[in-house]
């Protein structure tokens, strides 16, 4: 089974419109189609961006973001944090590797394109979300 990591992009996405392609990723996670890999520091940081004022405006009044993302942090595979390579120009991003590594996903998906330029490292291969959706058709 796949196994990767979603970047904190990709949660606010798939909230905000989750009909395009990074709700239909987590809604595919949340139906066993592939296994998302977190650490303590990506969970620190996604909640830390779904907090942004400018997050919560625009997703619905009636939604529970924090209550969304605690729900799929209880059925993801937490990893043990782990010192981040320093690659990224925006460490923020090096979380996101270093929990790849740690959790031997092979894929880190994001809507970063600075992040997604470096586009592997150390066999972790870094896509868009569309990218990983094809994927997931051929597995």
């Amino acid at each position: 089974m796949l196994r990767a990591v979603l970047d904190a992009n990709i949660y606010v996405s798939a909230a905000v419109t989750p009909d395009g392609p990074a709700g239909q990723l987590v809604e595919r996670f949340t139906r066993g189609g592939f296994e998302v890999v977190l650490s303590p520091a990506n969970v620190d940081e996604i909640r830390r961006v779904l907090a942004y004022r400018k997050i919560r405006k625009t997703v619905r009044p009636e939604f529970d973001l924090q209550g969304w993302f605690s729900g799929l942090v209880l059925i993801a595979d937490l990893v043990e944090n782990r010192p981040p390579p320093r690659v990224c120009d925006d460490a923020d991003d090096d979380i996101y590797l270093a929990a790849a590594i740690e959790g031997r996903a092979g894929f880190v998906v994001t809507g970063d394109g600075p992040f997604l330029a470096l586009e592997e490292y150390q066999g972790v291969r870094i896509v868009t979300p569309r990218t990983f959706l094809d994927l997931l058709g051929e597995a």
